[in-house]
């Protein structure tokens, strides 16, 4: 039996690992009018190194505060990344995404009951940039949601 080799899944995330700080703007919505938050993100290895596990968090002027947690893994059979993802809405988190990977970024369309949440992961220079853009019921158009922009701490 050959066994798998660790590090498949971090050789492709190795610019994100680390842990992040900034700012995230969030888009005016029917959650809220536009306005910005402190925002934390960490990509750490995880499961001998066959697993990134990511760590979003980010907190108003008020308080209130948002959180999510991904786990990036390889499908060995289609050298796809994919990426299982909760966060504190509280939903269910569904089946596991698969990513795309082209030039450096890392793009993710998760697919529900209710839309796509497309989420864009790159690091530019010294800053990791993460958006994403929705596309609910029946619209045809991804809108903003949020941009976070953080340095490595």
């Amino acid at each position: 039996m050959i066994l798998p080799q660790p590090g498949t899944v971090h050789a492709v995330l190795e610019n994100f690992l680390g842990h992040w700080r900034g700012t995230t703007r969030l888009a005016a919505s029917s959650w809220g009018p536009e306005r910005t938050a402190g925002a934390e993100i960490s990509f750490t290895r995880a499961a001998g190194g066959f697993a990134v596990v990511q760590s979003y968090r980010h907190t108003e002027a008020g308080g209130s505060h948002f959180e999510g947690h991904g786990v990036f893994t390889v499908d060995r059979d289609h050298e796809d990344v994919l990426w299982y993802h909760v966060d504190s809405m509280g939903l269910p988190p569904g089946t596991p995404t698969r990513c795309t990977w082209v030039e450096g970024v890392l793009r993710v369309e998760r697919h529900s009951d209710r839309g796509i949440a497309r989420h864009t992961f790159r690091v530019d220079g010294d800053v990791l940039i993460h958006t994403a853009e929705l596309r609910l019921g029946e619209g045809q158009d991804f809108v903003p949601f949020m941009t976070s922009e953080c340095r490595r701490v």
